[in-house]
């Protein structure tokens, strides 16, 4: 016996699991969202840092030995 179901039938059941997941698993959702938005603004800092002239090694060495 085999089961069919329609397309907007699959759309339905899909909302629907999604939506029980969002509700059961908040917290897990939410610290999904808030760990993407992080990895979001570290990346647009590194590119907004690049834009900069990059500093030699020595220079940084020096400043951190108390040395510049």
């Amino acid at each position: 016996m085999a089961l069919t179901v329609s397309e907007e039938q699959t759309k339905v059941l899909l909302k629907q699991a999604l939506s029980e997941v969002l509700e059961e698993k908040r917290d897990l959702f939410t610290a999904i969202v808030l760990d993407a938005m992080e990895e979001i603004s570290l990346a647009n800092a590194i590119r907004a840092g690049r834009q900069d002239e990059f500093v030699p090694e020595e220079q940084i060495l020096a400043i951190l030995r108390g040395q510049a």
